[in-house]
């Protein structure tokens, strides 16, 4: 057990390091496609949740969060987004969601271990669409009558258009997630000890 939990965190480790990567690195975690800014983070984030499960999952999610909270208040990368993403109920509880909801759904579909295609692909959809709903709930939620954080914005008059944006970039990144985390998280599940563990649990 001692040397199994090592393991695991020092891979969970790993992946907390992609993520940093990826949040910091534009084109390695956001990667620019005509006027679109895809994110690719999430890949990240359900790929951990369907082969770790959906606590590891929502862990790697969280730091994902935190990480974005924190690059919200210290860089000045885009002026709606400092102001959106410094509301750690749309930066950071999203994410969270994103590993638990994609992690327990996949427990949920993956009986067979001989079939984890479609369930692979389920949850990487629903994931991605985790993360897209409640962002754009919580923009809509927060800042659709208006920021009294920067009043010189109307965030009533942009909200349409933000959440035209973001629901925009959330179709090829749920599309994106179908395609990659399958790609990626069958070879693990059924060739490495990691997928023992997961439906050995």
């Amino acid at each position: 057990m001692g040397k199994n939990s090592a393991g695991r965190i020092s891979i969970l480790g790993l992946f907390a390091a992609i993520i940093i990567l990826q949040n910091y690195v534009p084109i390695i975690g956001y990667l620019p496609v005509g006027p679109l800014n895809i994110t690719t983070i999430h890949i990240t984030v359900i790929i951990a949740a369907v082969v770790f499960g959906p606590v590891d999952g929502a862990i790697i999610g969280g730091i994902w969060g935190i990480a974005d909270w924190i690059r919200a208040l210290t860089v000045t990368s885009s002026v709606l987004g400092n102001i959106v993403m410094v509301n750690p109920l749309i930066s950071v509880l999203p994410r969270i969601l994103i590993g638990l909801i994609a992690g327990w759904l996949f427990t949920k579909l993956a009986r067979n271990h001989a079939k984890l295609t479609v369930p692979l692909v389920i949850s990487g959809v629903v994931g991605a669409l985790v993360n897209t709903i409640l962002v754009l709930g919580g923009i809509a939620f927060f800042f659709g009558k208006g920021s009294a954080v920067l009043a010189a914005i109307n965030f009533q008059a942009l909200t349409p258009y933000i959440l035209f944006v973001a629901g925009t970039n959330g179709i090829p990144e749920a599309i994106a997630a179908g395609i990659l985390v399958p790609l990626i998280s069958l070879p693990l599940l059924k060739y490495t000890k990691l997928g023992k563990q997961r439906f050995n649990k």
